[in-house]
């Protein structure tokens, strides 16, 4: 046992231990000991005629819909998964390189990953083979649900049933947590992404424009809400018109906002309910009494937490800073690796064997 914690401390000094949120719209990364240093969109550029890496996270994302024909600005995570794996690991290889920037150590540095729930082993594989492959020494995973829950401090390793919902860029995971484990989960392909497709598609039909991902994501962020607020919004919009094929410009507004959403909000309330309806009654009990814990970036979306309140009639709070929620709970899961491994997709050849 000595001799264990002995080695242990010297590979600490000779490695990083990082912790990444592996998501759809943005990849942040932890780094022990320094908190969140990285938040950028998984975004990569690729050159098509060379096969190099143009530019990663915001610097690509700026890319989108502007590249030249030989220069693609992809996504390579598609509903929290991997879909091109060598860009991804590519991607990874990035940050990790600025994470250790100008401090560099003997060994790889120990990676903590977050992957969204109910993801296939195949597909687990993906993702810690890619994160070897750009240069981590050893790789454990966390189903995201779970990680935000660590990351809000819930007491999830107590007889106490908690509830979270972390609402992504592709996928929407729901999660009821007790005693160290998910006794209930759902994973719906709803989410910030869809959120954004629902607004496209709405400008279209009302409006007979075009506009992009980016011009819906910033409507989304300026107006975007569930229930109306004290004083009406709007904000202009410019795309193409479908019938001209001129650029036209258009004011939209909060109320147009809502209406785009209402399908992918309905369906995600109905999924919350469904959860619930399944849910253990102690358990239930505990959620009703304590609440449901919204994170991840749709937790923005303003209204949606008093919406969903009034639907399942259980409080709902919105963390603090929901973005960074599953980042942060990588972060606790190293700084306290020894009480948190049973909660880990394990990789049996980084933890130390069972006692």
């Amino acid at each position: 046992m000595a001799d264990f914690f002995g080695k242990e401390r010297m590979r600490r000094m000779l490695s990083h231990d990082i912790g990444i949120d592996l998501g759809t719209a943005n990849t942040l990364v932890y780094v022990r000991g320094k908190g969140i240093l990285i938040n950028e969109p998984s975004v990569v550029a690729v050159n098509q005629k060379t096969g190099q890496v143009v530019a990663v996270g915001a610097a690509a994302k700026e890319m989108l819909g502007r590249t030249p024909a030989h220069i693609e600005a992809v996504k390579p995570l598609v509903d929290g998964v991997i879909s091109d794996f060598e860009v991804t690991e590519e991607m990874i290889s990035y940050l990790l390189n600025r994470a250790q920037e100008n401090n560099k150590k003997a060994f790889g540095p120990r990676v903590v990953v977050g992957v969204p729930s109910g993801i296939t082993n195949v597909e687990i594989r993906a993702v810690r083979d890619a994160t070897r492959n750009a240069g981590a020494g050893e790789v454990f995973i966390i189903e995201e649900p779970m990680a935000a829950a660590i990351g809000m401090r819930l007491p999830i390793h107590e007889p106490v049933g908690s509830m979270v919902v972390d609402i992504g860029g592709g996928t929407s995971d729901i999660a009821v947590l007790s005693m160290g484990g998910m006794v209930r989960t759902k994973n719906l392909r709803i989410a910030g992404d869809r959120f954004n497709d629902d607004i496209i598609s709405y400008i279209r039909n009302q409006f007979k424009i075009l506009i992009g991902e980016k011009t819906a994501e910033r409507v989304k962020h300026a107006i975007g809400s569930v229930i109306p607020g004290d004083e009406p919004l709007e904000a202009s919009i410019k795309g193409r018109d479908l019938i001209t094929g001129l650029p036209r410009e258009v004011i939209v507004t909060d109320t147009d906002i809502r209406e785009a959403l209402s399908g992918s909000i309905e369906a995600l309330v109905n999924s919350i309910r469904e959860v619930l309806e399944s849910t253990p009654p102690e358990i239930l009990a505990d959620i009703m009494q304590r609440g449901i814990y919204l994170a991840g970036g749709g937790a923005l979306i303003s209204g949606l937490g008093e919406l969903i309140a009034s639907e399942v009639n259980i409080p709902v709070h919105v963390t603090a800073d929901p973005l960074t929620a599953v980042a942060r709970g990588t972060g606790v899961i190293l700084e306290n690796l020894d009480l948190y491994r049973d909660i880990l997709i394990e990789n049996e050849d980084a933890l130390p064997p069972k006692k």
